[in-house]
């Protein structure tokens, strides 16, 4: 089962390395042992175009969304997106590394529609926009919160909240 694992990341990581320019990535593709995920960590312009490939191309086929998060790194804010393929139970999180001066990366909800809630979330608590989101939109504060309480550098309008 290893062999067949570092396999196809020996596959994933040649696809990559072929349909994108080095400039695409952050770092190189990681496995993290023990479980085996593959980590890809790209910049913002580039994440779209990443993400579809790893959900369209027939030998990786990532069909599932199993979860997005954001962190806020001091120096960027990572928008994290666990993906599944599940025919081959095959999984690869993709981490996007969104620039603080602008905030902002593409919407991955046209390719998976599950994406939706988190990356209003994520646009609500951090502060990323979405381009092309279809409803990007406060979830969880109310429209007059000022500020994105799950950043580090956040202070509350009213200290006494």
């Amino acid at each position: 089962m290893e062999q067949q694992t570092v396999s196809w990341v020996e596959h994933l990581g040649a696809l990559l390395e072929a349909s994108f320019s080095a400039d695409c990535f952050i770092c190189p593709t990681v496995v993290n042992a023990p479980d085996g995920l593959v980590t890809i960590t790209v910049g913002a312009t580039h994440a779209f175009d990443v993400a579809q490939l790893l959900k369209q191309h027939p030998q990786v086929a990532m069909n599932y969304l199993r979860n997005v998060s954001g962190v806020d790194l001091e120096t960027h804010i990572e928008v994290v997106y666990h993906l599944t393929n599940t025919t081959t139970l095959q999984h690869v999180c993709l981490k996007v590394h969104v620039p603080l001066e602008t905030e902002t990366m593409p919407s991955l909800t046209p390719l998976w529609e599950t994406a939706n809630w988190n990356e209003r979330e994520i646009y609500d608590l951090l502060g990323v926009t979405f381009g092309g989101h279809p409803d990007l939109r406060r979830i969880m504060m109310s429209d007059e919160w000022v500020g994105h309480p799950l950043r580090k550098n956040y202070e509350p309008h009213d200290p006494e909240v």
